[in-house]
């Protein structure tokens, strides 16, 4: 059964396509609409690989030294380690799947606790939580690990999410926005 979620702030949405708890852990597949102006930081991941197939429209990856454009029908993984970012730099929707190996179900939770916390208002308006504990646990689950000027804010970030985690916060962002899956 696939699930799909809207981040109605920034209006993007993921439909979850094979979840790691049903593939025991083999794989995370997901189906992203990206808008116009929308993608992430740069970052790493130190568990798992990403691989990245355009539907429709064009994604924008950039790389440590590359910035790659992905048409329809290209795609590109993106390695353990491997310092990354992607955006839509079109005026038209981005559609891709993504692809996980091993799957991540902290990285699929992380999306819900985003774009749960979207749609109770307490983001901004790029879709960023509000709540540093909020953000620190976010990063922590879905193995989003900061890359650039982001690294300066690692270990501050560390601590809020280890203040999340002894508060039961972390425990009550999951139960509010992870239990329907």
């Amino acid at each position: 059964m696939n699930k799909t979620i809207i981040n109605p702030i920034i209006k993007d949405q993921v439909t979850f396509m094979q979840t790691a708890v049903v593939t025991n852990g083999r794989i995370t597949t997901l189906q992203v609409t990206l808008m116009p102006g929308g993608g992430t930081p740069l970052h790493y991941h130190r568990n798992f690989s990403e691989t990245f197939v355009v539907v429709e429209g064009t994604l924008t990856i950039t790389l440590k030294h590359k910035t790659i454009s992905l048409a329809a029908g290209q795609k590109l993984t993106v390695e353990k380690g491997q310092v990354h970012c992607f955006s839509n730099e079109s005026v038209a929707p981005v559609v891709f799947t993504t692809v996980i190996l091993p799957g991540s179900e902290g990285f699929e939770n992380a999306l819900r606790i985003l774009y749960g916390l979207a749609g109770d208002n307490k983001t901004d308006d790029k879709g960023m939580p509000k709540s540093l504990l909020a953000l620190a646990v976010v990063s922590a689950i879905s193995d989003m690990r900061p890359a650039g000027a982001g690294v300066l804010l690692a270990p501050l970030m560390g601590v809020f999410n280890y203040i999340a985690k002894i508060s039961g916060f972390r425990k009550k962002l999951e139960a509010q926005y992870c239990k329907d899956h």
